[in-house]
């Protein structure tokens, strides 16, 4: 039996859900894209084009909901399926959009580049913890006009894994959504065979601004999975009680599937987001803190009560370096939003509220939600008895269970065994091995991964052909050279 969290009863859901709908008539979304509001305006909503506030009735909604796939996959570069959005599965990858990266050697913060996401593209490829990659990192050698495509290329270029992406502009979406249609062979292979999800943002409160209605749009009529990632901050943009917020949330998220579906019934969208409380003292988004954990866990509930495939940003913190609060604010989300059945988990690997990418933390963070697997595994049954049969023979000695076949048999399924990053050893074996902390050790390991690692070994014509649309792109934007290093750009 898979163990779960739930923090909120059904009778708190259906209230939620109903608050939702009275804050879609009252005070309404304000929906910034003219083709989203003649969507709505065409379906039956109220529409003051002055304001752009749109008020969207709850039997609009409903029929919407109505539509949305309750599960999807995602596949993999050469089509195997990968990632169920869907159900009680749970899957993990990095955090996404970065701007700077932790440098191991001298703890500072550095402005992102190509090689920094390239590295974190070569350690998430490289653990199995990590069902799908990210395009983690904005890379700031590169025009800003093609950050967010760069990205998807490079991910591309070195991961067969699945991807959770989002474009910047409503331009860029229909240019990344042509760069995933050429390895899949064609738009409709890519509408059957998925590989990436992009995530489209509301701007709270209960704002659709242009950019994320058109994404939503866009994304809904190439059949490309869409993933609402709405952002309510308690105490700012968002109710100060937790509550308040996941009803906003939920307003966010109705208003945006509605949008989604008129544009196209039927295609995959996810009911996820990246809340978080505002601290009053620093005026920061501790996305770290148990509270926003605790809101991530109540809108997936919602989410999961009306069927929707669900997502969340957990596992990431405030700290600034890998210390003992990145560890446990780390492992606290990891492991709330693998108990709470949400589907795609994101957040890996950050610091510092969502800026910084770390490839150490990476890699510890792997670490965490190996545990968080093992623990939603639950208590399985493996014998006739569940004691009395191993104390046959025993003469009260400590270690006769080691004596014992089955131990040898069992102790694989029953104990999740750590990576080298985790010290279990002794006092003696831990100075002997160099006395190193869980920094130290995670170093090491990032080096091993990089050294091992092997670029995938794709279709050369799929990969000129991205190549050549992605440098025709970045000359337009007044890149001649694509910084990537010359042995490992594409023939």
């Amino acid at each position: 039996m898979q163990p779960k969290l739930s923090l909120l009863d059904a009778q708190l859901i259906e209230r939620i859900i109903e608050e939702a709908y009275q804050l879609m008539i009252k005070p309404g979304i304000k929906v910034q894209n003219p083709e989203a509001r003649q969507l709505l305006a065409d379906a039956g909503a109220q529409v003051d084009e002055e304001t752009m506030i749109v008020k969207i009735p709850e039997q609009i909604v409903r029929k919407a909901l109505e539509t949305v796939p309750h599960q999807f996959l995602l596949y993999d570069y050469d089509g195997n399926p990968k990632v169920q959005y869907g159900g009680d599965a749970v899957q993990f990858d990095p955090g996404s959009s970065g701007i700077s990266i932790l440098i191991p050697e001298t703890l500072e913060h550095k402005t992102a580049e190509t090689a920094d996401l390239i590295r974190i593209i070569k350690i998430a490829e490289s653990l199995p913890q990590y069902d799908a990659q990210s395009t983690a990192i904005v890379c700031h050698d590169v025009p800003k006009d093609i950050h967010d495509l760069y990205r998807l290329y490079l991910v591309m270029l070195y991961s067969k894994k699945p991807i959770v992406t989002g474009a910047f502009t409503n331009k860029t979406v229909h240019q990344m959504i042509e760069m995933l249609a050429i390895f899949a062979g064609s738009p409709e292979n890519l509408r059957k065979y998925p590989r990436a999800v992009f995530d489209a943002c509301p701007s709270p409160p209960l704002i659709w601004s242009n950019f994320g209605a058109g994404n939503l749009i866009s994304l809904a009529r190439a059949g490309v999975p869409a993933e609402i990632v709405s952002m309510p901050l308690a105490g700012a943009a968002a109710p100060v009680t937790l509550l308040g917020a996941v009803t906003q949330h939920a307003a966010e998220c109705l208003s945006g599937i509605t949008i989604h579906q008129l544009a196209c019934a039927g295609s995959p969208i996810v009911w996820g987001g990246a809340p978080s409380t505002f601290d009053m003292r620093k005026g920061g988004t501790p996305f770290g803190s148990v509270e926003t954990a605790m809101i991530d866990s109540s809108y997936a509930q919602v989410g999961k009560s009306l069927g929707l495939p669900t997502h969340a940003y957990l596992g990431s913190t405030e700290s600034k370096v890998l210390d003992m609060q990145a560890g446990l604010e780390s492992g606290m989300g990891a492991m709330i939003g693998a108990l709470s059945g949400i589907n795609m988990i994101s957040g890996s690997g950050m610091v510092d509220s969502l800026l910084c990418q770390s490839p150490e933390k990476l890699v510890i963070d792997a670490e965490g939600i190996a545990m968080a697997q093992r623990m939603l595994q639950g208590m399985k049954i493996q014998t006739e008895t569940l004691a009395t049969g191993f104390y046959e023979g025993v003469n009260f000695k400590g270690g006769d269970f080691l004596k014992q076949k089955i131990t040898m048999q069992l102790f694989r399924e029953e104990q999740h065994m750590p990576g080298k990053v985790i010290d279990r050893d002794s006092m003696r074996g831990w100075k002997e091995s160099g006395s190193m902390d869980t920094f130290d050790r995670a170093r090491i390991r990032v080096k091993e991964i990089l050294a091992s690692y092997k670029r995938p070994e794709l279709d050369p014509d799929k990969e000129a052909k991205l190549h050549a649309y992605v440098l025709e792109l970045a000359r337009q934007a007044g890149l001649e050279h694509l910084p990537i290093a010359e042995e490992l750009q594409p023939a």
